[in-house]
């Protein structure tokens, strides 16, 4: 164990803390005992951010606390991991120097003695891709593989981070056995939550954090009878009267994939899939993880390279046909996994939401101060005015979420392209965006094509529903 501040003699006590405070995050105390299964909730500006990253600079100075135990063999898994690892794997990149794409680091290279752990790799749905690399993980592959790592590299402790976005319905049952898998082998397990609704049923003890302030902490029961019944919302019809054009698209015929295929290497993703979106046709897209969701997302935003290859029309012309990729993303809005991931580049929360402007990675364009403005408006409608000039990367994950959000709704475009985008939201965040959503279709502003695991997300003006099997 770790112990700063008082020494601890309570053995059965694993992780403790008292008079914590990092300037805004305050914790009066909290203890977790082994055997008991606990989970931290809280929504986007409660501090639970703050809490996680708490685990990674305890020895920082402009921390202060009376007592601080945390294990030496705590495993941390977040999006932080996994956007620092799919940045590294970026940096060593060699496909430019190769006559083939470079996979990177292989998933199986990740886990210590693999062959010994090979029952718990198949409890976690990932012995299939151990040969792939990390890049070609989806982001739920992705977090269950820092899981794995964790426990073979021997920690006894786990905190996890939202460990339900991105997981289909059905592995999210795998994941809740194999927690009680891991609670089994003796592993305490700390899961930190933005939803309400992912508070699964074996987590046995609650903390609440409101406001930056550890509120309630004890029995689940209790706890969530503090929570439930709680519920804000924004009105964002102001945003949309006050946006800087309406986007009307000039053809019934969004998107036509014909005969589509699509592969990364060797391995084929899905193949002779036809699909198609037409104007006011809004479309859920749903299925496991690995089935080919986001790659069908990804061909129709041109980010995977088989878009050249398969006969797609997007906006009523056929891509390939000499136009750019420019033009093609500015009728398109996109929030994903994959663009979140793309996101380590310098620049502030207010550049950021303009950089949907010009559909690029990062500013580089001096906007008009009527664009300014109107992202300043945005800001304001996702409650994060005050973080405006705050580097993208030192916002919490949710806060980041919402940034993507409003960068990509800012300019009302043709066509919305949403995988997955309520990851890290809390509950209101989360029921705020599908309110504006049907906002959007009730003024027939843009058309939407939504990937989503959740079925509290299935709204009623989905007009087209495509599911995918593995």
């Amino acid at each position: 164990m770790i112990k700063q501040g008082n020494e601890i003699t309570d053995q059965t006590v694993w992780l403790e803390m008292e008079e914590v405070d990092d300037g805004y995050l305050k914790v009066d105390r909290f203890v977790t005992r082994p055997g008991e299964t606990w989970c931290v909730y809280g929504g986007n500006h409660s501090g639970i951010d703050r809490f996680v990253e708490l685990f990674r600079r305890q020895n920082q100075a402009a921390l202060s606390f009376r007592k601080l135990t945390i294990p030496a063999d705590l495993g941390v898994v977040s999006f932080k991991d996994q956007q620092e690892l799919f940045e590294q794997e970026v940096r060593n990149d060699e496909s430019d120097f190769l006559d083939r794409i470079d996979p990177g680091t292989l998933a199986g290279e990740f886990l210590t003695n693999p062959e010994d752990n090979r029952a718990l790799i198949d409890q976690f749905r990932l012995s299939g891709v151990l040969n792939s690399g990390y890049r070609q993980l989806s982001s739920g592959e992705s977090r269950k593989l820092l899981i794995l790592k964790a426990v073979t590299d021997g920690a006894s402790h786990l905190l996890i981070e939202n460990p339900y976005d991105g997981l289909d319905v059905v592995s999210c049952v795998e994941f809740d056995r194999i927690m009680a898998l891991l609670v089994g082998r003796g592993i305490n397990v700390l899961l930190v939550l933005s939803s309400r609704s992912d508070i699964p049923d074996w987590c046995s003890h609650l903390a609440w954090f409101d406001k930056g302030k550890l509120v309630g902490c004890g029995a689940r029961a209790e706890i969530v009878r503090q929570i439930d019944g709680r519920a804000n919302g924004d009105d964002w019809n102001q945003i949309l009267e006050n946006r800087e054009n309406t986007a009307v698209a000039d053809s019934v015929e969004l998107v036509r994939l014909v005969n589509g295929q699509a592969r990364y290497g060797d391995r084929i993703i899905f193949s002779n899939f036809d699909f198609s979106v037409d104007r006011d046709q809004h479309t859920l897209v749903t299925g496991p993880n690995g089935a080919g969701k986001s790659t069908l997302l990804a061909l129709v935003t041109g980010d995977h390279p088989d878009c050249y290859t398969n006969e797609l029309y997007l906006f009523g012309s056929r891509r390939g046909s000499g136009e750019s990729i420019w033009q093609i993303k500015k009728e398109m809005g996109i929030v994903s996994p994959a663009l979140h991931r793309e996101h380590y580049i310098p620049g502030n929360s207010l550049q950021i939401v303009v950089s949907g402007f010009f559909d690029s990675i990062g500013l580089y364009c001096k906007p008009t101060e009527q664009q300014r403005e109107l992202a300043r408006s945005w800001l304001r409608v996702i409650g994060l005015s005050a973080l405006e000039k705050t580097p993208f990367r030192n916002l919490g994950y949710g806060e980041q979420r919402l940034v993507l959000i409003a960068r990509a709704l800012i300019k009302t475009p043709k066509l919305l392209v949403l995988d997955e985008p309520t990851h890290g939201l809390d509950d209101a965040n989360r029921a705020n965006l599908l309110n504006f959503l049907e906002l959007v279709v009730d003024k027939q502003i843009s058309t939407i094509v939504y990937v989503s695991h959740r079925r509290d997300e299935f709204r009623d003006f989905f007009r087209q529903h495509i599911s995918f099997d593995r």
